[in-house]
């Protein structure tokens, strides 16, 4: 059988066989090319607001996903296969390897598919809905060497669950904690709002720009360490904090960002409506020692204009929306609350830009676009945008303080 990931022995670049019929990667050409593809896109899309820096690119970009989800199946002859999830297709392309996903991941995925045969733990059956493993999920941290293995299965009963964790615990002795997920029904890999942590703390730690973080089955955690580092440390810096600036971490997940802006001395309020990220964000916030920061569990739009409300100024607002950007309401509460810096980090060009015409229409002036390569092989571009608020600075309130 031929290898699925070929290697020029001349310049390194690999290429994956399986790229049409996979989609995990929608660029199949040299990194050089790829990187000059996306600095056109940013300076196409982005250069009316600001002067677009050369992107940040990584060093070797493979093997950087430290979060990879498989779905299984069994074939005509019981074999049980593994593979990628196609939305369009709600098929299963077998898959047995991948460039980009951490290197333990592939290993554990094998071994887990001879005892599903060996212990006779059947895969879930997309179709007639039967079965019992979903799917599973393994977070890696290259920082801490930890490694989590989540089993997502359609009910609590795990056939052989002792035996299975054992024997996976003896062929990875890598692995720090197995959790057993629990997903009656919804659409394929997504976690049940119940979990049981059949082996470790339930959880991994991660370490970025110096700062610690807790890592859950369902946390929002960026997938490529990294880039991750480049791409935190361009937004604080970018913020230009002083001792005691009130920054508000909008969107702000486990608090990540927020945690960052703290460490460098500022008081800071994280958003978020998500109440399980909430609880990562203040047990993140505990782990490294930091009292200046605090979590809201809201919507990050009514926070702000309830601070607008109190005549509170903020220094500076950080902001990392979903793919979908900023709503018309956040930007409209964002307007009431004028603080001085907006630092706006975007995973979507196309709705960045959008939001970026709205910011400057409000007496916003961009002042650089820094693109990162976060996902390379594929097309989507991060951006950190620095945006300065025109004319003079309110006195500061103390509403918030």
């Amino acid at each position: 059988m031929a290898k699925q990931i070929v290697t020029d022995p001349e310049t390194g670049e690999k290429r994956c066989r399986c790229f049409k019929r996979c989609g995990g990667c929608q660029l199949d050409e040299p990194y050089a090319d790829q990187l000059r593809r996306k600095q056109e896109k940013a300076q196409r899309m982005l250069s009316e607001f600001a002067p677009v820096r050369p992107i940040l690119a990584m060093d070797s970009p493979y093997a950087y996903r430290c979060k990879v989800q498989n779905l299984y199946a069994a074939d005509g002859r019981g074999r049980i296969l593994s593979g990628v999830y196609q939305s369009a297709s709600r098929r299963m392309t077998a898959v047995d390897d991948c460039m980009l996903e951490d290197r333990h991941a592939a290993p554990i995925v094998s071994t887990l598919k001879k005892l599903m045969h060996d212990l006779r733990i059947p895969p879930f059956d997309l179709r007639t809905g039967t079965g019992v493993l979903r799917h599973t999920l393994i977070r890696t941290s290259p920082a801490t060497g930890q490694i989590m293995l989540v089993l997502v299965t359609a009910s609590p009963l795990l056939p052989a669950k002792n035996r299975l964790t054992g024997a996976l615990r003896k062929a990875h002795p890598e692995l720090t904690t197995i959790v057993q997920n629990i997903c009656p029904d919804g659409l394929p890999l997504t976690l049940g709002p119940r979990s049981i942590t059949l082996f470790g703390d339930g959880h991994i730690e991660d370490i970025i720009c110096g700062c610690r973080f807790r890592i859950s089955p369902a946390s929002f955690y960026q997938v490529n360490p990294a880039q991750t580092e480049k791409l935190y440390t361009c937004a604080v810096d970018a913020a230009g904090l002083a001792d005691r600036d009130f920054v508000i971490d909008a969107y702000c997940g486990t608090g990540t960002i927020g945690i960052l802006c703290a460490k460098r001395g500022a008081d800071v309020a994280g958003v978020e409506l998500n109440r399980a990220a909430c609880r990562d964000a203040v047990e993140n916030a505990r782990l490294n020692g930091l009292k200046n920061i605090r979590f809201c569990n809201e919507d990050a739009g009514h926070f702000m204009r309830r601070l607008a409300g109190e005549h509170t100024h903020c220094d500076v607002l950080m902001m990392d929306p979903p793919r979908a950007g900023a709503s018309a309401e956040f930007l409209r509460s964002a307007e009431k609350l004028r603080p001085d810096r907006i630092v706006y980090v975007s995973c979507g060009i196309e709705t960045l830009q959008r939001d970026l015409k709205q910011l400057c229409r409000s007496g916003y002036r961009a002042v650089f676009v820094q693109p990162v390569d976060m996902f390379p092989h594929t097309t989507g571009i991060e951006n950190v945008v620095l945006l300065k608020r025109a004319g003079k600075a309110p006195e500061k309130g103390t509403a918030a303080r």
